[in-house]
């Protein structure tokens, strides 16, 4: 894939025109399409020429970064089509960032310009008050206007190459702040061209596909792989505003979806639905996603007719491994074999290679010779992080797996301080800095523990300055201190006092240990419930 997203695009738009590109389901409850849209490759081509030609007048180009916050809108596929023609780079917000975490993202990205919707403006603005730089503003029913004038030239000279920042991307990192992936045009092609070669029962009839897509734009499952899956292959991506379990079958077949992607909480919710005729009436093939419970992978199956096909991926690198192929390891966490261009090595923590069937990180690489080629360009501002993940040549992913003899790869978990709340990854450390400021907090310990609809949960361990503040009410006052600066699926949904944190010598606290190997924290005395609070504002 040795050419520009634009390229690409207009490649298919001369291929494919008259076919749907972009739609959206109708809900009349949504703030937006209430009776659902539908854009075509041609007139979607059309709607970005404009946006870039008001791009351009404004004096944006190579090298400016946007700070996008259009939510689940396709308004965001055309401007993110039309900022990566002209070397811009789409840099999306997270809707559910408080004003410090928006404030982090500008600041550090050095964004030059925000486009977002009126709902979320006073957030933005907070934010702007908290960094030393005024990034200018411009509301999405206002871009026809023009955006105001960029306040520096463009800082590439030269034309658009594959190379080029095409997204910054931020992912939760295990030293709390989160980290910005940069990602080239390359790497975004590669891993729709990835997505649309898988094969098997992820095979793609070109010019034929539609598929439902209810993760966030502002991540890369949405944004990036099935986006441009699609894109390459004349296909349709249907952008739904989040999961909604009671109006997903009628949405489903409403839009004709041929693919649906899925995380491990869709499926319980789905199941715990009562049955109506819908749920057989689809055009479904094939489900893509990750995290289903062993349990339910059959039941989910023969209750609703197609396969969920399980999968593993990350920002850095998102050409997924699938176990797309039959006879699939149904309830197994099986995720795939490594294939030509994604060569995978499981190691101990001597970076050593493990034996099969022995539990070790999963490490991976283009190959020998570019162990790199089309992976993340980097995280922004932070070289020693980006080569410490490829230490050895190969990307560290942190997840913990095991490989059979048969090379099948099989997720065991996380090996970072990483919290998997329906598909958020949450960094422990970051929770835990924000605990940690308030002033009755000695210590804290923030851990992931299972959660039957949600994959899993905040749960904090806090040690007050006084063993009389180790009430209800000072634990509330902590929740609300995480609700308030952080996005809301990261406050504790579980939180308890202890007397002290275990730790070794050098005085790491040792996670493992407060509850021993077989305890659930949900178990403990004292422990208070804060997840009916964790909802969205």
């Amino acid at each position: 894939m040795n050419k520009t997203t634009d390229a690409a695009f207009r490649e298919t738009v001369a291929r494919h025109g008259d076919r749907p590109f972009l739609c959206v389901p109708s809900d009349p409850a949504r703030g937006y399409h209430q009776d659902g849209y539908e854009i075509d490759y041609a007139n979607a081509a059309g709607a970005v020429d404009e946006l870039i030609a008001r791009y351009r007048d404004a004096g944006y180009g190579h090298g400016h970064r946007v700070a996008v916050a259009l939510e689940n809108r396709p308004e965001h596929c055309l401007h993110k089509l039309a900022l990566n023609a002209l070397g811009i780079s789409c840099v999306p917000i997270n809707p559910d960032y408080r004003p410090a975490e928006i404030a982090y993202l500008l600041d550090h990205c050095e964004a030059d310009l925000i486009l977002h919707l009126d709902s979320n403006a006073d957030s933005l603005r907070a934010a702007m008050s908290e960094i030393s730089r005024d990034v200018p503003m411009i509301e999405a029913s206002k871009f026809a206007d023009g955006p105001p004038a960029a306040k520096r030239p463009a800082p590439i000279a030269g034309p658009v190459t594959p190379q080029s920042e095409a997204s910054l991307l931020y992912t939760s990192g295990t030293t709390g702040r989160p980290k910005g992936c940069i990602l080239s045009h390359q790497y975004e092609l590669m891993s729709g061209a990835w997505y649309a070669d898988l094969g098997g029962l992820m095979a793609l009839e070109p010019g034929a596909e539609r598929v439902y897509n209810p993760l966030p734009l502002y991540h890369v499952n949405s944004g990036i792989l099935s986006f441009f899956g699609m894109l390459l292959t004349g296909g349709c991506q249907i952008q739904p505003d989040r999961f909604h379990p009671r109006s997903w079958w009628r949405q489903v077949c409403e839009t004709e979806a041929t693919l649906v992607h899925y995380l491990g909480v869709v499926a319980p919710m789905l199941l715990n639905q009562p049955p109506n005729d819908l749920e057989r009436a689809h055009s479904v093939r094939v489900g893509f996603g990750a995290g289903v419970e062993p349990g339910l992978h059959v039941l989910f199956e023969e209750r609703f007719g197609f396969p969920l096909v399980e999968v593993w991926g990350m920002t850095e690198m998102v050409r997924v491994l699938a176990d797309n192929h039959e006879p699939r390891q149904r309830g197994s966490h099986a995720m795939g074999r490594p294939q030509v261009g994604l060569e995978v090595r499981v190691v101990d923590d001597n970076d050593q290679e493990v034996p099969p069937d022995t539990v070790g990180e999963m490490t991976l690489r283009y190959s020998e010779e570019t162990p790199r080629f089309g992976a993340f360009s980097g995280y922004l501002k932070d070289d020693p992080a980006t080569e410490e993940a490829w230490r050895g040549g190969w990307l560290h992913t942190g997840d913990s797996v095991r490989q059979a003899a048969d090379g099948m790869l099989y997720f065991v978990d996380r090996k970072k301080h990483i919290i998997r709340r329906s598909g958020e990854n949450i960094a422990a450390a970051e929770v835990e800095a924000t605990l940690q400021a308030h002033d009755g907090v000695a210590q804290v310990a923030v851990l992931a523990t299972p959660d039957g609809t949600r994959e899993e949960e905040v749960f904090a361990c806090v040690v007050a300055v006084n063993e009389s503040d180790r009430t209800e009410t000072f634990a509330r006052e902590l929740f609300d201190l995480c609700f308030e600066r952080l996005a809301y699926f990261k406050a504790p949904g579980w939180l308890t006092f202890v007397d002290d944190l275990p730790k070794t010598g050098s005085q790491k606290i040792q996670k493992h240990r407060i509850f021993g190997a077989d305890g659930d924290p949900r178990d403990a005395a004292g422990v208070f419930d804060f997840r009916k609070l964790k909802r969205r504002r």
